[in-house]
Order: C-alpha cells, then sequence, then structure tokens
C-alpha cells in the first residue's frame, strides 16, 4: 500500500510539476516588476504565447510518432507572406486569405510527410530541407522586403478581442481543443501513438503506418498557416525573416510538456503549459530589460535542459 501510495505521489508531482513552476515563476516576477501583473503585460503575454503553442501542438504530434518538424518557422512565413501578398493584389474576401494561408502551410506539411513516410527520409533531413525552400520561396515572392498596408479588418484577427480576451487566444484553444479530440477520441489519435509507441508492431495490427506519419506532418503546416496569420495580424505586415527560431520553441514547448522526442508519449495540455512558461520567461527578460543575445543563451539552455529530462525520462 506504501509502496503503491508512494508511485503515485511520485506520478503526481512529475504531472503537475509544471504548473507549479509556472506559477511559482509567475510570483516571482510580479515581485521583480511591478508591470508583470499588469492588464496590458498580461495580454500581450497571452498574444505572444498563440503563436508558438499553436505551432506546439502541430510538433507534438509529429513528435508523437517519433518525428520531428524544423521547417515550421519558414512555413510560418512563407504561408503569412502569401496572405500579406493576397491581401495587397487582390479584393478576395478575409476568409478566402486565411483559407489560403492554411492549404500552404498544409502544402509544405504534405511535402514533408510524403517524402518522410513513403521515401523513408529522415524527418530531420526532409524538413531541414523545406526550412531551407520555403525560406527562400517566401524571399522570392516579396523580393526581400515586408508587405504592408494590410487590411483593417484583417489585422483585427492578430490585434482585437471578443468579451475582453484575445483573438489569438481563443484560436489557440479552438485548435488545442480540436487537437485533444484528435488525439483521445478519434481512432487516429490512438493511431498516432502506436506508431510511434512501435512502429512495427503498430504496421502488423493492421494501421496505414506511411500514412498515419503524412497525416501528422500536414496537421503541422495546417498549424503554420493558423499561427502564420496570426503574426501577420499582430505586427501588420507580412515579414519575409518572420519565424527564425519558432522550430525551437515550438520544440522546447513540445519537450517542456513532457512529448517524448523518440515518439508514443505525450499530451497536448502539457504541451499547451511548456509554451506558456516559456513565454513568461520571454517576458520576464524583457521586463528586465536583459538583452536579446543574453535571452538566446537563456533559451538555448532552457532547450537543453528540456532535452535532458526527455533523456532521463527515456532511460
Amino acid at each position: 500500500m506504501g509502496e503503491k501510495a508512494k508511485g503515485f505521489d511520485k506520478k503526481w508531482i512529475q504531472t503537475y510539476m509544471l504548473i507549479f513552476i509556472v506559477i511559482g515563476l509567475g510570483v516571482i516576477l510580479s515581485f521583480i516588476s511591478s508591470n508583470f501583473l499588469t492588464v496590458t503585460n498580461l495580454l500581450n503575454v497571452v498574444r505572444q504565447i498563440a503563436v508558438n503553442g499553436i505551432l506546439a501542438i502541430g510538433m507534438t504530434i509529429v513528435c508523437l510518432t517519433g518525428g520531428i518538424d524544423l521547417s515550421v518557422g519558414s512555413i510560418v512565413a512563407f504561408s503569412g507572406i502569401i496572405a500579406a501578398g493576397l491581401l495587397r493584389d487582390t479584393s478576395c474576401p478575409i476568409i478566402v486569405i486565411v483559407l489560403a494561408a492554411i492549404v500552404v502551410g498544409a502544402v509544405c506539411g504534405l511535402y514533408n510527410g510524403y517524402f518522410v513516410a513513403y521515401w523513408n527520409a529522415a524527418p530531420f533531413v526532409v524538413t531541414l530541407s523545406m526550412m531551407t525552400i520555403a525560406r527562400g520561396l517566401t524571399y522570392v515572392y516579396s523580393d526581400g522586403r515586408p508587405i504592408s498596408n494590410l487590411r483593417t479588418e484583417f489585422l483585427t484577427i492578430g490585434k482585437g478581442s471578443i468579451v475582453g480576451i484575445p483573438i489569438p487566444t481563443l484560436i489557440l484553444a479552438f485548435v488545442f481543443i480540436l487537437g485533444s479530440i484528435m488525439l483521445s477520441k478519434l481512432k487516429f489519435g490512438r493511431y498516432v501513438y502506436a506508431v510511434g509507441g512501435n512502429e512495427n508492431a503498430a504496421m502488423v495490427s493492421g494501421i496505414n503506418v506511411k500514412r498515419i506519419k503524412m497525416m501528422v506532418y500536414v496537421l503541422s503546416g495546417i498549424a503554420c498557416g493558423i499561427a502564420a496569420i496570426i503574426l501577420t495580424a499582430r505586427v501588420s505586415a507580412g515579414l519575409p525573416q518572420a519565424g527564425e527560431s519558432y522550430e525551437l520553441d515550438a520544440i522546447a514547448a513540445t519537450v517542456i510538456g513532457g512529448t517524448s522526442l523518440s515518439g508514443g508519449r505525450g499530451r497536448l495540455w502539457g504541451t499547451i503549459v511548456g509554451a506558456v512558461l516559456l513565454g513568461i520567461v520571454n517576458n520576464g527578460l524583457d521586463l528586465l530589460n536583459v538583452s536579446s543575445f543574453y535571452q538566446q543563451i537563456v533559451k538555448g539552455l532552457i532547450i537543453l535542459g528540456a532535452i535532458l529530462i526527455d533523456s532521463k525520462r527515456n532511460n
């Protein structure tokens, strides 16, 4: 009975430790900086978290199969610049432009998934290829220049709010709910976990492993398209350099949240908590006027720590 209770306590602590860390960090920052708990700052934090949170949800689904997607930042830039270009050059309805950005992301994800699943290419290499291609296409399309003067109704997606809740946060919540239902209630979700847990066993049991592996990258691409819309609307322009290093933030949030890079284990709520933790850290460093150069070092150490924790979990 004692051993059972001890095991339960350990599992409970591991499950909720992240939440305790987030709360503790928030309390510390509220004492260090009087600006942290202001409404303006908190709204800024939740808007910032939305983009990385959505990308991290897509990354989590990919990592659950044992894959990885290094191209998310570049796909965000490409999808965003396409949306900005359509806003500048056409009179298409906003919904059409939003769907166009999502389709661009999905096609890029399809490229990744096809070569990973049907050519058995290493995810690291394939997504690195797409990272370079998408970034190049972004600069070609924009001629290396920002695309601005976007329509006001489009900018509302990134800057507006509904009953006081920022629209990006509502979109993140919607994506999280859809992702959670897909992974916990649908056959597709069970297949994703099965492929990541033991690919050969999944194949023997009749699961179309190649299709599942391709689809997770398409879903990651769709997440990139959604994030691109939010980011473009938030900064009021399509930026060719947008999304740089976003893949690292997404991976960090995913691993910090408890998803194993070797596949088969992880939950989306943990990923969201990981994204919140990173968002608070970034915001805290900004409030403390820490140089962006030092912030890169801190972020790198956080990523290293997350990977070491993941390695320890698997041993």
